[in-house]
């Protein structure tokens, strides 16, 4: 057999298994969207649950769903970048080094419950601040820093490779150079883990139960304050995010329709997680053109 027939049999079997990995994620998502039709009802949407009766909506898990989003990323963003480019730029072959290393693959493999009952026992036990929005994105950030780290550190160590020493060689130092050449030319592939890492917030649960709480209460927005408890905005009261909710609803079902419910939840999470995957991208292509001048 020749070599051009073989390489003609790999790229058939690697075709197969794309496509195959396409059908899948299509298969999945047209199944969970049929089983939840409807699920863009406004009254759905940004109608409140009703305990004991059917025909409740999912305003307030949905709204603490992308609070949640929001606080998380604002946690985790500086961190795990930041860690990207120490590693990649900064740090030293030696012990420390290998400390590091081996403290981001002992995070990566912990169990979400695993972090979910460290969140209890730190986030929530010792700051005796009890269930709170702020102790679920912190346990959530803690489940998503090492893959943030990771990423990171292969985007800028992969877009310094061409550039790091020409823009050095030019008189910019180091950090201009991190800063002007080498972030930009890295941040698609920083984008990718920042999406990776929102995905999993927004389907995260079992961390989330034992730090964030189960309880949405009604939301007033009239009330705007970070520290007020009774605000929706407030970063120190309990949040059941749309995943816990579900999760919830399957379990325990509180009301006639739970499975009706959980169905439509679970499309509108995907529907979330879709769109802000899009917008992503879209947004990240065009700050890397306007950083790159190109189009």
């Amino acid at each position: 057999m020749s070599a051009k027939t073989i390489d003609k049999i790999w790229t058939a079997i690697l075709y197969i298994i794309s496509s195959f990995i396409v059908l899948l994620l299509v298969s999945l998502i047209s199944y969970i969207l049929y089983k939840g039709w409807g699920c863009l009802n406004p009254k759905f949407l940004f109608g409140n649950p009703k305990v004991g009766e059917s025909g409740g909506g999912i305003f307030p898990m949905l709204f603490n769903s992308f609070y949640m989003l929001i606080i998380s990323l604002i946690i985790t963003i500086p961190f795990g970048v930041g860690a990207g480019i120490y590693l990649s730029e900064y740090a030293k072959e030696g012990f420390l080094l290998r400390a590091i290393r081996l403290s981001i693959e002992t995070m990566a493999s912990l169990p979400s419950i695993v972090v979910g009952l460290f969140g209890l026992l730190i986030f929530v036990q010792a700051t005796k601040g009890g269930f709170t929005l702020l102790a679920g994105a912190s346990a959530v950030a803690v489940l998503n820093l090492p893959s943030l780290t990771r990423v990171s550190e292969n985007a800028v160590k992969s877009a310094a490779k061409g550039v790091k020493e020409a823009s050095l060689g030019l008189g910019a130092t180091q950090w201009q150079t991190i800063k002007k050449v080498i972030l930009p030319s890295a941040f698609p592939q920083i984008l990718t883990g920042i999406i990776l890492a929102a995905g999993r917030i927004f389907g995260e649960a079992a961390a989330l139960l034992y730090t964030a709480g189960m309880s949405a209460p009604i939301l007033k927005f009239q009330n705007v304050s970070l520290l007020n408890k009774t605000s929706p905005f407030s970063i120190m009261r309990p949040a059941e995010t749309l995943s816990v909710y579900i999760w919830k609803l399957n379990s325990e079902g509180m009301v006639p329709d739970a499975a009706q419910i959980a169905n439509k939840a679970s499309a509108v999470l995907v529907i979330m997680v879709l769109i802000f995957n899009v917008l992503a991208r879209y947004l990240g292509k065009k700050i890397y053109e306007s950083y790159t001048g190109t189009k």
